[in-house]
């Protein structure tokens, strides 16, 4: 499924991979209800690509609520419930397209940052600690080489674009966003939700080099964890049996993807190349193996 199309829940708001229907309010409660669908587009380099990964979003969603239920003692999140059959009754005609890929939420207000956590140097975080050994603002050791585990867990967050690409920030600048009071309380939920599931999936076999956390305020004022949580597209997860500093790592997530295009004469901005049948091929099956190994775990 590429895009969604449920004429009875209005016209969707779509973002690079989920579709987000806002629900009448007479099927909705206090504070509203919307229902997010998983598509299998999928985005590298903040733009989306033409073709799609089966699977994908089946795989995203199901992770993403595996993870709120079992996170949810560090912060509250918006999860309702994932069953279609358990939704408004304005979604029976469509259960059979729900099923699997969406989930049913609590409305909030999304703040207009990201929140990174990272516990190994990648991706931009690495490319940043080679021009001056410091990511959005923070002093690393020297002598760190690519994929390294840090010393400590480390929160960098980063601007949310509507279009185009998000821009590292550092904590005082997210301040200056926020809030301070905010900044702290999403800084310390953001690296405790990380630790816990690091913890966790190192009992699947993962590592999860790093990720990245949204949040909101629901009806009452409450900051609530939302949007997707911990899945192969919000995070780098790392086999653990494959793992050795000093380069790039194999992994169970789009990385696959990202290393293909990287090797394109392509200028990171729309329209995409198309990928080839076997990266998509490829990348659908590194999903998959991230669910069943996560889902060996935290379904206990």
């Amino acid at each position: 499924m590429l895009q969604s199309d449920f004429p009875l829940l209005g016209s969707p708001r779509r973002g690079k991979v989920r579709d987000i229907y806002d629900l009448p309010e007479i099927y909705s409660t206090l504070g509203g209800r919307l229902i997010l669908v998983a598509t299998d587009r999928i985005s590298a380099f903040d733009v989306v690509l033409p073709n799609g990964i089966p699977n994908k979003g089946m795989v995203l969603n199901t992770i993403s609520a595996l993870w709120m239920m079992n996170l949810g003692k560090v912060i509250a999140n918006h999860l309702v419930c994932c069953d279609p059959t358990e939704y408004p009754s304005i979604c029976r005609p469509y259960i059979d397209q729900l099923l699997g890929r969406s989930m049913l939420v609590q409305k909030a207000s999304p703040l207009p940052v990201e929140c990174i956590v990272r516990g190994y140097l990648a991706g931009s975080g690495w490319k940043s600690y080679l021009q001056n050994q410091t990511v959005c603002g923070i002093q690393l050791p020297p002598g760190l080489t690519e994929s390294a585990k840090l010393p400590e867990p480390i929160f960098t967050p980063s601007t949310k674009a509507e279009s185009g690409h998000d821009q590292n920030i550092t904590f005082e600048q997210m301040v200056g966003i926020v809030g301070r009071e905010t900044a702290k309380t999403v800084k310390t939920a953001s690296l405790a939700l990380y630790n816990q599931a690091q913890t966790l999936a190192e009992q699947a076999g993962i590592i999860i080099a790093d990720t990245k956390f949204e949040f909101g305020f629901d009806v009452v004022g409450c900051l609530i964890l939302i949007d997707e949580v911990l899945t192969p597209d919000s995070s780098r997860f790392w086999p653990i049996d494959g793992y050795r500093a000093g380069g790039p790592q194999p992994s169970f997530d789009k990385q696959f993807v990202r290393d293909w295009l990287e090797q394109q004469n392509w200028d990171k901005q729309p329209p995409a190349p198309t990928l080839p049948a076997e990266v998509v091929e490829q990348t659908s099956l590194k999903y998959l193996q991230a669910l069943q190994r996560l889902r060996a775990v935290l379904e206990e």
